[in-house]
């Protein structure tokens, strides 16, 4: 009953390997346990905000707290979609898609995390197949960034295959000391010529509007 008002929970997309939509409240345990049995090699980190090695209950509850704060501030102007990974029902991991004043940028970003136990198999580039097919698809996107520390070669090989350009350099502040970082982009007439047949989008029309689309894009 909750998608009547918040139709978001009805959007997904699908392809022949795995669904991305929202997590209800009673997914989110399931989706805790993945992380709780590691997202990477303790010796790395592969995120700007290192929550990974929070305590494991300080981490769970930030976890809950992120997920609840995006649906809560949520707004046309400023969203972050985060679409959890389903393989056959179960979380495995989250793909994020994130914008700021979309209906005039046009321009999105992604992040993303995936159970080890799930890595090395092909889901890292199908989940961001998937996210991109929304971007560009569905939302009448112009342009996808990512960004990935130099050493988290598995996200910079998922961009690459995808046909991202590498279009600068910089750093950021990892576990206290710089780090380098390379930003990758994508336009949409790069995400064409690998367009996927294969991949649907279902439950869009109803949430153009939180995307700050009124109407569908030509």
């Amino acid at each position: 009953m909750l998608a009547n008002s918040w139709p978001l929970f009805e959007l997904s997309v699908r392809t022949p390997r795995l669904e991305l939509r929202l997590a209800r409240d009673d997914e989110l345990p399931e989706l805790l346990d993945v992380i709780d049995r590691g997202i990477h090699d303790p010796a790395t980190m592969p995120f700007k905000n290192p929550w990974t090695d929070l305590p494991r209950a300080e981490r769970e509850r930030s976890s809950l707290q992120w997920w609840w704060r995006q649906r809560a501030s949520w707004t046309p102007q400023d969203w972050t979609w985060c679409g959890t990974v389903f393989v056959e029902g179960h979380p495995i991991g989250s793909q994020d898609l994130m914008a700021s004043n979309f209906s005039t940028s046009r321009q999105v970003r992604t992040g993303s995390w995936l159970g080890r136990e799930y890595q090395g198999r092909g889901f890292g580039s199908e989940m961001r197949a998937a996210v991109l097919h929304l971007a560009f698809e569905g939302l009448g996107a112009r342009t996808a960034r990512s960004g990935a520390f130099l050493d988290n070669l598995a996200s910079i090989g998922t961009s690459r295959s995808l046909g991202y350009r590498d279009v600068g350099r910089t750093t950021a502040l990892r576990r206290g000391e710089q780090a380098a970082l390379v930003i990758f982009e994508l336009d949409r007439a790069e995400w064409r010529e690998r367009r996927r047949d294969d991949i649907e989008i279902v439950g869009l029309e109803r949430c153009r509007e939180f995307f700050g689309l009124a109407e569908p894009d030509a």
